[in-house]
């Protein structure tokens, strides 16, 4: 079995989403909110398909936008049983940094929300990884667990988030032929701290880099890791399908 632990399956990603949905077989994705309004979406995933799960959050592109009743929305789904984490959240400073009080303030909130509802949270980080790491360290439980969602560190700093009892998601970008950052996080990490994921339509594995991507381009990742690992990809299937298992309390 694989697990897709980070995907996008909106209407307005795919025009043939029950393909999709198809070529993963009986295999599981993990579907995330990327913004508010996809929260009813991702909840209908998951009562449609039984082998489709879900992660909801506001993402911190939404900071200055969320209201009361997103929250409130938030809090209602966490009680889901199919909703298995709280996510995508964190910091984004690639394209603004004029809101870092309000993205900080957001995650700070939502951290509180996962230690309350006791689900993991799925990380988003860009650009902002420092700070990332001081609000986990400040405002997380010993107990809340949790994925750095498409880690983009180094090796010596993903050392410092999975002792925060972190996993790293690590997806398409380490098949890219000019990556050399991840390729030696993967290389120098056990593999007990990863989990595969695509972040669909986004970060297309090589060889299909350009196009469009989609959930069962999970093999790709777990290939390029078996080849730097020089393990048999099998064996990578299997420990990176149990951690995700681990880390969202599935029972499968």
């Amino acid at each position: 079995m694989m697990i897709d632990t980070h995907c996008h399956l909106g209407k307005e990603d795919y025009d043939n989403i029950e393909e999709v949905i198809k070529n993963m077989e009986n295999n599981i994705m993990i579907v995330s909110t990327a913004s508010p309004s996809d929260i009813k979406e991702v909840i209908d995933l998951c009562e449609k398909y039984d082998n489709i799960y879900g992660t909801i959050g506001i993402h911190p592109e939404f900071a200055n936008t969320y209201t009361k009743e997103d929250l409130e929305t938030l809090k209602k789904y966490l009680k889901h049983p199919k909703i298995v984490g709280l996510g995508e959240v964190g910091l984004d400073y690639h394209y603004t940094k004029d809101n870092k009080q309000k993205q900080q303030e957001l995650f700070i909130l939502q951290i509180e929300l996962a230690n309350i509802y006791h689900k993991p949270l799925v990380i988003h980080s860009r650009d902002a990884l420092e700070d990332t790491y001081n609000i986990l360290e400040k405002y997380k439980n010993k107990d809340l667990k949790g994925v750095m969602h498409c880690y983009s560190g180094d090796a010596s700093y993903a050392k410092k988030i999975i002792n925060l009892n972190m996993y790293l998601g690590i997806g398409g970008v380490l098949t890219f032929k000019n990556e050399k950052k991840l390729k030696e996080v993967v290389n120098s990490l056990s593999t007990k701290y990863f989990v595969l994921e695509t972040d669909s339509p986004y970060l297309t594995p090589e060889p299909f880099r350009g196009k469009k991507n989609e959930p069962v381009n999970i093999k790709y990742v777990a290939k390029k890791i078996a080849e730097i690992k020089q393990e048999d990809i099998g064996k990578i299937f299997e420990i990176t399908t149990n951690n995700a298992k681990r880390l969202f309390d599935l029972v499968l």
